[in-house]
């Protein structure tokens, strides 16, 4: 069935996803802190912060299946609470054992927050549209936080990023303490139908659930390391961070224009022409030695995976009765984008940062494969009716 959650429920679930998607804002700053304060390699980096997404994805395909059955509210202020406790805690440390520790539980207890939030959003009268107000939502957060945390950082060190990420999951518990959203599964609303959560995920959501994973797996192999080509391409640290901010207003542009669009444009276009866009803003970045370009691929980089995966979110939920598929919403991101940090460390250690955009290449196609196969079947719409 599908339910309204007002107000309160509206924020919490906002708060939710902009706490749980820290990761999509704060790569470049994470592994730049992590190479430039704690000193450890382009690999190294990388591996911390793909095993806070291992845990996410771990957390998330767990958790998805049980859904329906979980105190959701419970789960989610708890798993905030802990991710943030975990934050809190790495910037008390700097040994990479136990920071591995701590980024991987970090990962898991923020992924089953992440989790039921998704999972609740996606039974919303209009997911397309929730979703696309929750990335409006991570837009305002990011361009908060690219506004002020490399000032901070400056003035007083990198371990005062992790103070912040803790923070952010600390907000997060509160809020969904306070208002998460209950649900109803039992009756249906507005002639619905009730989910079925028994019903077998179609092979068209498969689909497109492999295709934004490979989609994340670009996002987070180029994103990690666009402050780091910046530094050694040596522009200035100031220069790189005007990009971020400005990262963070387009971000919000693409994200209100997702949820305007809706029934504008088609998703089958949207799902082709994102992968593409995905590749030639990568390899710009990656191989640039002019600032101007360096600069303009990166700024409009986050906003095609925020743009793009708001009609997959939209689409996979109409076609995924069962609501299993939008509950692991965490798992498609991070699933992908958990390979990404490590991968791309690995790739400019032995190859250069030209190797990230080769790479970006052979993602990128496999995952236009996969959107096209999503639109198989005739039956599928692409531009859905407004729900009201």
């Amino acid at each position: 069935m599908s339910n309204r959650f007002g107000l309160k429920g509206n924020i919490a679930l906002m708060v939710s996803h902009c706490a749980g998607m820290l990761d999509l804002v704060a790569l470049p700053l994470w592994i730049g802190v992590l190479v430039a304060t704690y000193q450890f390699d382009p690999q190294q980096a990388g591996g911390l912060v793909t095993l806070f997404l291992i845990g996410a994805v771990l957390a998330s395909v767990t958790l998805a299946p049980k859904f329906k059955q979980l105190k959701r509210r419970a789960v989610a202020s708890l798993g905030f609470l802990l991710s943030g406790i975990c934050f809190l805690t790495a910037s008390q440390i700097s040994d990479f054992i136990p920071l591995a520790f701590l980024h991987f539980g970090a990962g898991v207890c923020a992924s089953a927050a992440l989790s039921m939030a998704h999972g609740t959003l996606a039974r919303s009268v209009n997911p397309h549209r929730l979703f696309a107000i929750a990335g409006f939502s991570l837009g305002v957060m990011g361009l908060l936080f690219m506004g002020a945390t490399p000032n901070i950082i400056q003035a007083v060190g990198g371990t005062s990023l992790f103070l912040i990420f803790g923070a952010i999951m600390m907000v997060g518990s509160l809020a969904c303490a306070l208002a998460f959203p209950a649900l109803s599964f039992n009756e249906s609303t507005q002639g619905q139908q009730a989910p079925n959560a028994n019903a077998t995920i179609p092979k068209s959501v498969w689909y497109g659930i492999v295709g934004i994973s490979l989609m994340a797996v670009t996002q987070a192999m180029t994103f990690s390391f666009m402050e780091r080509v910046g530094n050694d391409r040596g522009f200035s640290a100031d220069s790189i961070t005007l990009v971020l901010v400005a990262l963070a207003v387009i971000n919000i542009v693409a994200a209100a224009l997702a949820g305007i669009l809706e029934t504008k444009i088609s998703a089958k276009w949207v799902l082709i022409i994102g992968p593409v866009l995905q590749i030639i803003f990568a390899n710009i970045m990656m191989n640039a030695s002019s600032f101007p370009f360096y600069a303009v691929s990166a700024a409009f980089f986050v906003s095609l995976m925020l743009f793009t995966h708001t009609f997959v979110f939209g689409l996979l939920a109409r076609l995924d009765t069962s609501g299993r598929a939008m509950a692991a919403t965490p798992a498609m991101l991070m699933i992908g984008a958990a390979v990404g940090p490590i991968l791309g460390g690995t790739l400019v250690k032995l190859v250069g940062y030209h190797g990230i955009g080769l790479a970006t290449i052979v993602f990128g196609c496999i995952s236009l494969y996969c959107f096209t196969r999503v639109f198989a079947r005739q039956d599928i719409a692409t531009k859905p009716k407004l729900a009201l």
